[in-house]
């Protein structure tokens, strides 16, 4: 049978497999269960309202940051960055939060967050998760930390206005980046726009303001608050 033969089976049985996780009705194989490390309201959050909004199984491995577990040997033997998240599967370890949404997002083709190959919005998927990590990120911080700019051709990401505006630009087409489709990349869009502005990091305008309204309405969006809080208390207390 045929590599390609072969996805498209497995697609139909996971189509036809019954399962009905927590969190919504999904197939979902046991060889597809993730070890997600994992500490409360970071970064590595996003990546948990990412799980949520799969309904991925997945094994929790918590870290307590304000006791400083993630520069603790037995963190730094996963990761050696100390940093969340992290994913274990299949004994291959993922870190970086762009790297983990794409690997995921594709690992659960069910959940429908990820254009596939031959989708003409495979491409501009992969521009804009990129686009977080190689330019608005590094800007954002650039930017906060009042580090003197570069000139633009030296900078990777140009400068922090051009950025701002080109997310605000492709956001004002809405509802979501690639328009009437909601994908794993408004998942990290989302959830890094409102750490951003909550913190006043960059400016909050318009239609900044209701993108971010629009993802936390979500379900999942509000499922991972919910268990972050709880595990947050759980750990100060």
């Amino acid at each position: 049978m045929g590599s390609r033969k072969r996805v498209c089976l497995i697609r139909h049985t996971l189509q036809k497999t019954s399962h009905t996780p927590a969190a919504k009705d999904r197939a979902l194989s046991n060889d597809r269960k993730i070890t997600f490390y994992h500490a409360p309201n970071t970064r590595s959050s996003i990546t948990l309202t990412l799980l949520e909004e799969i309904g991925a199984p997945y094994d929790l491995k918590l870290l307590n940051i304000k006791a400083g577990e993630q520069r603790q040997p037995a963190y730094l033997a996963v990761n050696p960055m100390g940093k969340v998240p992290a994913v274990m599967h299949d004994g291959a370890l993922i870190t970086e939060q762009v790297a983990i949404f794409l690997y995921l997002a594709d690992l659960f083709p069910e959940a429908d967050l990820a254009p596939q190959m031959g989708d003409p919005l495979r491409g501009p998927y992969l521009r804009w998760m990129i686009f977080y990590a190689a330019c608005f990120e590094p800007a954002v911080g650039d930017h906060a930390l009042k580090r003197e700019p570069g000139p633009p051709s030296m900078m990777a990401y140009g400068d922090f206005d051009s950025v701002i505006d080109t997310i605000a630009g492709q956001l004002a087409r809405g509802p979501w980046l690639l328009g009437d489709r909601f994908t794993a990349a408004d998942i990290l869009w989302g959830s890094g726009l409102a750490w951003t502005t909550m913190f006043g990091l960059i400016p909050e305008r318009p239609e900044i303001a209701s993108y971010i309204e629009r993802f936390n309405a979500r379900p999942a969006a509000a499922r991972a608050k919910q268990r972050d809080a709880d595990w947050a208390a759980k750990q100060d207390g």
